[in-house]
């Protein structure tokens, strides 16, 4: 299983372009960041749907509009570090708005199949919870969703962004997954299970296990819209495969008007290898031998 990163390189940038600019804490404001380059930003009107943001190019002169629809203050920021990314990223400009003026349109939400979408969405996250910064409060947020909250209030990203960058950051083994209805929209792991041999990833379009939580929560429209909550058990085989049935936590959370669900499965106690070679070798050793 690779664990290869095709756009790690819009993170770096993110994160050296935050120490560029001599930011020292957390939250990183990219409207402030945007204005500093004497961008105009411009919020787009609730009922104006469709897209997560603009970028607008006259001349040597750029603007940005992004959505608020979502009435979702970290979803606002994502989106103008989007396109930030579309304008610090080498490469983007040039190859999204051709010629000295024009629009980009963008769909921010880590779901696009688009590289330039993509390399724009690492680069948000990036900048908004680069590593030197976002990994020290990471260490002391504790574990699972109370934990990401606690990180979404501080950076003042969504949910769903703060879910992502925990997962690349961390160094346990953990994955969060996106869903709707009865299959992943999409998953991210963290490095430490990604290492876990005999494991499958999860793809998007495939379907969530049948006794999952979160399965269940997703057959109710209202628990996403209001934002519920639950906190339960799974296993690893049921999400992942594989041969190991290690009880595992399963936290699961609407999020409102997106119309999706989060789910954080974490406190994965995967054993060491050594110490299963030595299991399975005391099974064998002791497993008695029949006449037929």
């Amino acid at each position: 299983m690779s664990t290869s990163d095709p756009y790690i390189f819009a993170t770096s940038h993110a994160e050296s372009i935050v120490k560029g600019l001599k930011i020292s804490a957390l939250p990183v404001n990219p409207r402030r960041v945007a204005e500093e380059l004497d961008f105009v930003v411009q919020a787009k009107p609730v009922e104006d749907r469709g897209c997560s943001g603009m970028l607008v190019r006259y001349g040597n002169n750029f603007a940005i509009a992004y959505a608020t629809h979502l009435q979702n203050e970290g979803f606002e920021n994502f989106s103008i570090a989007h396109e930030l990314g579309h304008y610090y990223i080498p490469g983007h400009p040039e190859a999204l708005i051709p010629g000295e003026q024009g629009t980009h349109v963008s769909r921010a939400g880590f779901n696009s199949g688009d590289r330039y979408e993509a390399e724009a969405d690492r680069f948000a996250a990036g900048f908004l919870m680069p590593r030197h910064l976002f990994f020290p409060e990471l260490e002391k947020a504790g574990k699972g969703l109370e934990a990401i909250e606690v990180l979404s209030f501080l950076c003042k990203t969504s949910l769903h962004a703060t879910a992502i960058r925990f997962a690349q950051c961390t160094r346990d083994h953990m994955a969060i997954v996106i869903s709707e209805g009865g299959t992943v929209d999409h998953c991210f792991m963290s490095e430490a299970l990604k290492q876990v041999r005999g494991i499958d990833w999860l793809r998007k379009g495939q379907g969530l296990p049948a006794c999952s939580s979160t399965l269940a929560f997703n057959r109710d429209p209202d628990r996403i819209a209001h934002a519920e909550r639950v906190q339960d058990f799974s296993n690893l085989q049921d999400w992942f495969g594989g041969r190991r049935t290690i009880e595992i936590r399963e936290d699961v959370v609407g999020l409102g008007s997106y119309g999706k669900t989060l789910t954080v499965l974490y406190d994965i106690d995967v054993p060491e290898e050594e110490d299963e070679d030595d299991e399975s070798r005391l099974i064998d050793s002791w497993t008695p031998s029949f006449r037929s």
